[in-house]
């Protein structure tokens, strides 16, 4: 099993990105799809969750209106369209797939599979 992330860079403050996470050996659409970040010297946290029960998603506040996470089960790769970016918005972003009860989205221990991280620097 293998979850390759990549689309990281540097872009400028009000810019955009976009992430994807390609799964192997795996069935990307089995599983609840999740973007966590990690900051310098902050723990990580969990960004946005698109969830296999009902596909919806959610957002942590500080990227809500800015991001979006979707999925191409064809292509079995999950996407995060990173808009609006700003200085705090840098980090290492991971993508990550398990199968969460809702209460748990956000919970990184629950996730079973992780990709390497891709970073993701907002700076002029």
């Amino acid at each position: 099993v293998q979850l390759q992330a990549s689309g990281g860079g540097l872009v400028q403050p009000g810019g955009s990105l976009a992430l994807a996470c390609a799964a192997s050996g795996l069935t990307l659409n089995s599983y609840t799809v999740a973007w966590f970040r990690q900051a310098p010297g902050k723990e990580r946290e969990g960004v946005a969750v698109r969830r296999l029960s009902g596909g919806r998603t959610y957002y942590s506040d500080s990227v809500k209106g800015r991001f979006t996470v979707s999925r191409d089960n064809a292509k079995n790769t999950a996407y995060l369209q990173m808009n609006d970016l700003k200085a705090d918005d840098t980090a290492v972003y991971y993508c990550a797939l398990g199968n969460p009860i809702l209460s748990a989205i956000w919970d990184s221990q629950i996730y079973r599979y992780w990709g390497q991280g891709t970073l993701v620097t907002v700076s002029s």
